[in-house]
This record gives C-alpha cells, sequence and structure tokens, in this order.
C-alpha cells in the first residue's frame, strides 16, 4: 500500500497536475492598438486570462508592447514595454475612438457597488457611481445583451443595463423600529415573477438602454423602446443622433437565449429626439451582430430563421445607411464547398471592417477548423485567408488601419502573440480615425506554404507566409505555429494575398502531441427525401509522440449537438496525449461547419443518426490506426454525454471507462426544467406548441431516444462528484478517468495508481450546480436538475445504474 509521502509524488506527477502544468499557458481576451506620433509606431495593450489552481479562480492580467514600422520583409518589430500586473474588480473596458481615452467599468467589492469611469493620459477623470445613482440595476457584463459604446464625439456612453425594480421591504416591519407598513401597491410589487433570460442569464430580464454624459455628468435611461423588445447589442447611429440595438421579441417566452440563438431578433434604430423605434432589418428573423463601417454607411450583420436548429448557418447581410435597403451578401450554404462551407459565427468581431468600407474579416468554423475570410460586400466574395495553414483555428480580435490582428492555435501548441504584415510593408493613408485598438496571439519562427481559395470562381493562389517572433534574436525551433495572436497590414482589394505575420511573444510547441483530421463517410441507407444525408463528417485524431503503440483511445463527442471540435488548442486534451492516450473528437453530422443541410439531417434522428456517426468514427480509426480496441474510454458533457450513454448501452464490453459532465439521460424530465423545451421537440421532428401540455405519443417518443430506457444494459458503476462550473473540475475528471482506461506498462512514468484487477465500465458524472444538491447514491438513474444548463455544463441528470 502506498504511504502518505507516496500518494503525495503520485499526485504531483498524475492526470489532474498534468492538466494544470498545461493550463498555465494564458489566453489573449482583448488587445487594444494605439498609434504613438509620427505614424511609425503602435503601442499594443493586451488582457490575458488563466486559471489560478491554488486561489480556484481565473487570473486575468495585462501586457505591454511597443510594435514599430521596419524596412525589412516582415514590416514591423515589437518589444514588452511593462511588467504585467494584475486586472483587479473590472467588469468592462472600451477605449474610445482616437485611443485617448477608456472607459472602464468596475465592481467594489465590499460596498457590492458598480463605478463607471474614464481614464486618459492625466489619470482619472471621471467616476460615477452608477448604484447610488440608482437610476438602473446592474449593468450587464456579458452574454449578448452587453455592450459598451462611445459616441463619435466620445462625450457620452452607451450600455445596457437591468431596469430598476422598487426595493424589497423588511418582511417584518415590526421587527425593525420606526418601520412603517409598506403600501398596498409595494408589498404587490414584492411578490410578482419576473421572466428572466434563462440559463446564464437568470439576472436579466427587462434590459434598459442607458446614456451617461460625460460633459453634463447625467445619466439617462432610454425612451422609446418597445416593451415587448429587450434591447442589447447597442451602438451610436453615424451622426450620434441615435441609437442602434439588437432587440429580441419577449414572447412568447424569455427563456433559453444562451442555448437556443435562434428567438426572434432585429436590428432597430432608436432616435433620441423624436423617441421614434424603427425596424431596419426583416420582420421574421433572428440576427445579432451589428457592425457600423468606418464610413459610417453600411452596417454590416448575421442572419438566420427563427426555430429550427438551435445554431444554424447564417446569412450576412449588410444594410445601407441613407437609403435602409438591405442586400444579402452571402446566403446559407447548403451543400459545403472546398472553398466556402457557410458562416456559422453569431459575434462579428468588433472591428472587422477594412478601412475602405467595402471588405470586412471574420472568423467562422469552416468543416474541422475555424478560419479567417475576407469577405467583398460588394462583389459578394469569400477569400480563405487561412485555409491550409498548419494553425487549426484563427480569430479576428480587430482590423484597425487595415492592421489584422488575430489569433491562432492548434492542438499541439498553446496561445501565442504574434503580428502580420504583407510583404510590400504599404501602410494605407486612408486610416479610419476612429480606431485604437489591435491584439495579437504569440507565434514561433516558421516558414510554412499557405494555399488561400477565393469563393465564387475567383482565382486560386499559393502563398508563403514568414513568421517571425519579435523580441527574438533567433528563430525557435519549433516547426510549427499552434496558438498565436497576429497582425497583418490589408492589401488594397484584390492583393491581399501574401500576408506576412510577425510574432509578438512565443511560447514553445507542447512535446507528446501530433494530430490529423481523419475522413469518415457513413454508409448509404437508402433513397428519397427522406433518407439521411450520408456526406461525409470528420473526426480530429490526437495520439502520443511518444510510448509504444498501440494507444488507449479516449472518445469524445462534442456537445450541442449543433457546435464544433475545432482544431484548437485544448489543455485537457493535450494532457491525455502526453499521460498516453490518443483522444478522439468526433464531429458527427449535425455539426456546425459542413453546410446546412447536415445540420438539418440530424433533426428527427437525435440519439441514432449522431450515436452512429460517433461509433462509425470509432471504428474507422481503430482499423486506421495504430489504437488499442481493448483499451477504450468515453469523455463527453451535455449532449456529448448523451451520445456516450447511448454507446454504453449498446456497446457495453466495449468501453472500459466513461466519464460524463451534466449528462443528458432523459428527455421527457427535462420538458418540466429545462429553459428550452422547444428544442426537446424540434431535435426529434416533433411539433412544439408553447399552448398547450406534452401529449402522451409525444413523451413516449421522447423517453424511447433517451439512454435510461436503455439503462439495464449497461453494466455501470456510479461514481459521483459535484461539478462547481469552475475549470478544476476538468483536471478532476481526468484524475477520475484515467486510471480505469489502463494505458499501457510504456506510460506508467507519470506514477499514479492504475488498477490491476479487469473493470465493467464506469461512470464518472457530475451533477453540475452548486445550488444543487441532488446525489448519486440511488440505485436506479437519479434525477436532480431545474433546468437544461448550469453555468454552460449541461444537464445534471443523474447519475448511474448498477
Amino acid at each position: 500500500m502506498a504511504t502518505g509521502t507516496e500518494k503525495g509524488v503520485q499526485a504531483a506527477h498524475g492526470p489532474a497536475a498534468c492538466y494544470w502544468e498545461l493550463s498555465r499557458f494564458p489566453a489573449v481576451t482583448r488587445a487594444t492598438l494605439r498609434a504613438a506620433a509620427g505614424g511609425q509606431t503602435f503601442l499594443l495593450y493586451t488582457e490575458c486570462s488563466r486559471p489560478d489552481p491554488a486561489g480556484r479562480r481565473l487570473l486575468r492580467f495585462d501586457r505591454h508592447y511597443s510594435l514599430r514600422r521596419t524596412a525589412g520583409r516582415e514590416g514591423l518589430t515589437a518589444s514588452r514595454t511593462a511588467l504585467s500586473a494584475e486586472i483587479h474588480n473590472q467588469l468592462l473596458s472600451q477605449d474610445s475612438p482616437t485611443g485617448q481615452r477608456r472607459a472602464v467599468l468596475k465592481r467594489c467589492p465590499r460596498q457590492g457597488r458598480q463605478l463607471l469611469e474614464v481614464w486618459d493620459c492625466g489619470g482619472c477623470s471621471h467616476s460615477v457611481d452608477l448604484t447610488a445613482l440608482g437610476k438602473h440595476g446592474d449593468v450587464y457584463t456579458e452574454g449578448p445583451f452587453a455592450c459598451l459604446a462611445w459616441s463619435h464625439s466620445e462625450t457620452r456612453l452607451l450600455y445596457v443595463a437591468e431596469k430598476s425594480r422598487p426595493k424589497r421591504q423588511p418582511p417584518c416591519p415590526w421587527d425593525v423600529p420606526g418601520a412603517a407598513w409598506p403600501a398596498a401597491e409595494d408589498e404587490d410589487e414584492e411578490f410578482v415573477y419576473h421572466e428572466d433570460w434563462g440559463e446564464a442569464l437568470s439576472t436579466h430580464s427587462v434590459p434598459v438602454l442607458c446614456v451617461l454624459d460625460l460633459e453634463g455628468l447625467n445619466l439617462s435611461v432610454l425612451e422609446g423602446v418597445p416593451e415587448h423588445l429587450s434591447p442589447g447589442q447597442a451602438l451610436w447611429s453615424p451622426d450620434d443622433h441615435g441609437v442602434v440595438f439588437v432587440g429580441w421579441w419577449n414572447k412568447p417566452f424569455r427563456l433559453g437565449l444562451n442555448a437556443c440563438s435562434n428567438r426572434r431578433s432585429g436590428i432597430f434604430h432608436l432616435d433620441l429626439a423624436s423617441g421614434c423605434c424603427e425596424l431596419l432589418s426583416a420582420e421574421n428573423a433572428s440576427v445579432c451582430s451589428p457592425r457600423l463601417s468606418p464610413d459610417g454607411q453600411r452596417l454590416l450583420y448575421v442572419e438566420g430563421v427563427v426555430g429550427g436548429p438551435h445554431r444554424q448557418c447564417l446569412r450576412l447581410c449588410m444594410l445601407t445607411w441613407q437609403t435602409r435597403q438591405m442586400v444579402m451578401v452571402l446566403d446559407v450554404v447548403q451543400e459545403p464547398t472546398e472553398a466556402f462551407t457557410g458562416l456559422y459565427t453569431e459575434v462579428l468581431p468588433p472591428r472587422c471592417w477594412a478601412a475602405d468600407s467595402r471588405r470586412a474579416v471574420l472568423g467562422t468554423p469552416q468543416r474541422s477548423r475555424t478560419d479567417l475570410l475576407l469577405v467583398d460586400t460588394e462583389a459578394s466574395t469569400v477569400t480563405n485567408l487561412t485555409a491550409g495553414s498548419p494553425e487549426g483555428c484563427w480569430e479576428l480580435l480587430t482590423l484597425q488601419w487595415d492592421l489584422l490582428v488575430a489569433t491562432c492555435s492548434a492542438p499541439h501548441h498553446p496561445p501565442s502573440l504574434v503580428s502580420t504584415v504583407w510583404h510590400s510593408g504599404i501602410w494605407h493613408s486612408n486610416v479610419w480615425p476612429g480606431t485604437a485598438r489591435c491584439g495579437t496571439h504569440a507565434m514561433v519562427w516558421c516558414s510554412i506554404e499557405r494555399h488561400s481559395v477565393v469563393w465564387n470562381s475567383q482565382i486560386q493562389c499559393d502563398t508563403a507566409l514568414a513568421w517571425h517572433s519579435l523580441g527574438m534574436a533567433q528563430p525557435p525551433c519549433h516547426p510549427f505555429i499552434a496558438c498565436a495572436q497576429v497582425v497583418a497590414v490589408l492589401p488594397p482589394a484584390g492583393q491581399e494575398l501574401p500576408l506576412a505575420w510577425v510574432p509578438v511573444e512565443d511560447t514553445p510547441t507542447v512535446p507528446g502531441v501530433t494530430w490529423k483530421t481523419l475522413m469518415v463517410q457513413p454508409p448509404c441507407s437508402g433513397q428519397g427525401p427522406t433518407a439521411p444525408n450520408t456526406q461525409a463528417f470528420e473526426a480530429l485524431l490526437l495520439t502520443p509522440s511518444d510510448g509504444t503503440p498501440p494507444h488507449p483511445l479516449i472518445v469524445c463527442p462534442h456537445g450541442g449537438p449543433h457546435a464544433v471540435f475545432d482544431a484548437r488548442w485544448r489543455p485537457s486534451m493535450a494532457a491525455l496525449c502526453q499521460l498516453g492516450f490518443a483522444v478522439l473528437l468526433v464531429n458527427y453530422r449535425g455539426s456546425l461547419g459542413f453546410g446546412q443541410a447536415s445540420i438539418s439531417s440530424l433533426l428527427s434522428r437525435v440519439g441514432e443518426q449522431d450515436v452512429a456517426d460517433t461509433q462509425l468514427a470509432v471504428e474507422q480509426a481503430l482499423q486506421r490506426e495504430p489504437l488499442d480496441p481493448h483499451r477504450l474510454g468515453l469523455l463527453a458533457g451535455s449532449h456529448g454525454a448523451f451520445i456516450a450513454l447511448h454507446l454504453l448501452t449498446r456497446e457495453p464490453e466495449l468501453y472500459q471507462a466513461c466519464a460524463l459532465r451534466s449528462p443528458v439521460s432523459n428527455l421527457p424530465a427535462l420538458l418540466g426544467t429545462s429553459d428550452i423545451p422547444d428544442w426537446r421537440y424540434t431535435s426529434l421532428g416533433l411539433p412544439y406548441s408553447f399552448d398547450r401540455v406534452p401529449r402522451a405519443e409525444e413523451v413516449a417518443t421522447m423517453l424511447l431516444r433517451s439512454p435510461i430506457s436503455q439503462a439495464a444494459q449497461a453494466p455501470v458503476v456510479p461514481r459521483g462528484w459535484p461539478c462547481t462550473g469552475w475549470c478544476g473540475d476538468r483536471g478532476q475528471c481526468l484524475q477520475e478517468l484515467c486510471p480505469l482506461v489502463s494505458p499501457a506498462p510504456g506510460a506508467a512514468q507519470t506514477g499514479w495508481d492504475r488498477p490491476t484487477q479487469p473493470l465493467v465500465p464506469t461512470v464518472v458524472l457530475g451533477y453540475a450546480c452548486p445550488r444543487v444538491t441532488a446525489g448519486s447514491g440511488d440505485d436506479t438513474w437519479t434525477r436532480g436538475r431545474w433546468s437544461e444548463h448550469s453555468q454552460g455544463q449541461g444537464c445534471g441528470l443523474g447519475l448511474g445504474v448498477k
């Protein structure tokens, strides 16, 4: 038996410790660029975050750099200008159009107050206690409603907050000296139910638009927004005389916006002088992310249909401001092509327009990658700027002065900071005067061949990217770039390629991890309009580069179900590879990035097609790769855990262990507890009506598609722990799962205990919500949840079968 000291040594080298070691790499969450005098130097401010295991919190801090234009091929050099400092109590921040002022929303932890401050080169010029003014409730700081926008004159700030309500009276006035009985109307208001917007938005009920006038120090709540709308994502109109915002219809209900973005919404313009509110977008659609062009003449936004799949392929629409004429720039793609598979992102970058007010850059899933696309809004063409690159995930942070700032990552490389400059080194004079933001991740030195594809019968061209690590005398030896933040200058239209990306701060490639994309072709099972879609899907396979094959395999179907595993950096998956496991991330049919037809094919086939696709991906991976078919495990959450439970019941002898976070096991039980009951019907192809109770045949259909209906077939030993919603649960999950799959003896150098006796399949589950105390000690499936998800962790249904 291991002693206490030995156990401590084992824990220090175990799965959880490996996960924490890989989680130390920070991610850049925000970046701002300000031009210095002369236009040759830019000051780069970044905000970063990473988990803090000791403090059980997310550590946030800043980094500062100086970027200087040079005459060399890279065109840019960078250097660190200050030490990092922790960011305390900051909720929101936004730089003014000229970059000379910064608005910061802070919370005072002790008093529970929200302060809105304005900082400039002279220090804090304004500090307003929003809570003390009492004009509204808490300011929205995250989610689909949140915003903080400067007016073009830099004299007013626009944001969204909860509507102010009468404060509750003491429950027992006779216990409070001098207290009077509350008025009848106040007493009634105290017990009025206020519907909120559901999971992760439980404090969001009635949002209001608020404006702070910095010259007159006047705070006002805007009037004129119709009562049936909930406003958010607001920005100023080109002349500062009005406000543009997204308005969500409150009826038939508010719930479920976080999981189902396909709620009815529109783009509205509120005239501040007349109070007139005008609908600018389509009448019956789901829209979001309005972005105004630099010249103020065009408004870009994304649009989807109301209802149907909870995530879907979207349209890119543009509104001409003067004429109010709307044109569709990009339509929904049913069947993907090699050049373009469709638009799936619901949040456009805050600064996505080029200086010419014609082109825009955005990131979106393209099969099992996330690529940067250049969209010409006049020609309706798409150029994939990153297709074929070794990095699997690119995301644009900002585009200013035709300077692109983006992040890129891969499964074997943590976040890095980089910048990129066009080979010609031309800096355009048509600078957008209202820009002062830019950001980058770090990359390594590397010269790679890149193949960029232009959609709509445009020219294809091969380009070479020159990667340069700023502040380093010699390029590092790492051959690939994985997760990085990059800067590039966008050339004139038609000359966008090639681009030279310049790194700012490098992180090393993680050893012991290799990856590839597997193409999986499902069998043809029939013909006709009702036949299932047989389009090929993909899976990402991560394998250890060390050790002796065959490797044990951990199978991970994603949640959603309309989501995607793109080839980005995931420390938990890299940790499994370093511990000797291979990992299969399955993008079954219905995943984003493969066309709308693939998404729609899953409707009415949930619990069948997604399960069969995952099993097919496992079988083909075992045939093609050196993997051990006798050592398979499942690791998933939410709908992915739903698939995993089905696999356990159908293949009880195949999988040796299963770790599930917030699994969906009983669909009918969610009808009375979930905040998206409509999705339960849509996913199974059933009609939904808010005005009626479920029919018996509908409940029966849901039950038959639920893993709980086959629970008796799974020889499961239940083990459970509460899932707090904090990232530390991933380390605990790995700690429980790894010994159960029992890797090969060659991987035993990690030092943690492994079982010596054969194991029956074991389910390790969490019940997701810290506010729920349901346990897993029952002899049958146990349910203990109040809503579909908790803090993004999924449905915590219960928990095991003996």
